[in-house]
């Protein structure tokens, strides 16, 4: 069956792509789950972080499915599948809590833009990176040539898109986009998330919107959250909206 699965280990939530006869290649239907679950994930209290991950041992995820978009006409595969897919990613990569890639085997295509869209990434042994799209004459469409340019150097990239070569996860580590690599990434993920606990939620997701205003992450929005949030925790936004409710003019302090 493909599908997303959800679980809860203490405050993780659990996200499996679950696709194992394609290679947890996405469907639209899937991606349609994902974005579900990364809204319930943002609301819930309970959650500190999210990690994303793949069903069985071979592969985290494998791209979309060709059997989905490949009889899409060009333009709906544009308006519908690229832009979709570009929204669901975006959520991931947006989410306000830490996000974390257990990376239990190969990533290629859109599965790499996906993992590209965690904070950080853990990577088993034999996984292996590529952006496979060149060999079925389309191009990344899911940030492969945007987001993962800022994690990667630009020729690196530039080998996997041009060249299709592999990049393993030795050399993915030593570039930086691997945090860490072991024979058990999940377990690695949830440790990593316990260390949460001696972290406060408030600074964690200020930090991270402040660090994605310095890379270009959605920049914009991370500005006016932060500056909405110091208004939203003065005196003066609680006398505004008191006298708006009580119908009078309100008092401000500047506090």
């Amino acid at each position: 069956m493909n599908e997303i699965t959800c679980a809860y280990d203490g405050s993780a939530a659990i996200l499996t792509v679950a696709n194992e006869a394609k290679l947890n290649a996405l469907t639209m239907e899937m991606l349609q789950q994902l974005e579900e679950y990364l809204v319930a994930a943002e609301w819930n209290p309970d959650v500190r972080a999210v990690i994303l991950t793949g069903a069985g041992g071979k592969a985290f995820c494998c791209g979309a499915d060709i059997a989905e978009w490949g009889p899409l006409s060009p333009a709906e595969f544009a308006r519908f599948w690229v832009r979709d897919g570009h929204r669901v990613f975006d959520r991931l990569a947006r989410l306000s809590k830490p996000t974390i890639g257990a990376l239990n085997g190969h990533a290629f295509g859109g599965g790499l833009e996906l993992a590209a869209c965690c904070d950080i990434r853990v990577l088993a042994p034999h996984t292996t990176l590529a952006l496979p799209e060149g060999k079925v004459g389309i191009v990344p469409g899911w940030s492969g040539t945007q987001r993962l340019t800022r994690l990667l150097p630009e020729a690196v990239v530039k080998e996997m898109a041009l060249f299709g070569r592999r990049l393993t996860s030795e050399r993915a580590q030593a570039l930086g986009f691997a945090a860490d690599v072991s024979d058990d990434v999940l377990a690695v993920a949830k440790d990593i998330v316990r260390s949460l606990d001696d972290m406060s939620p408030r600074a964690g997701t200020l930090a991270k919107a402040m660090i994605h205003g310095a890379v270009g992450e959605d920049r914009a929005a991370a500005i006016e959250a932060l500056a909405s949030a110091a208004a939203a925790a003065s005196d003066d936004r609680d006398e505004g909206v008191s006298a708006f409710l009580e119908k009078r003019s309100p008092e401000f302090t500047g506090l």
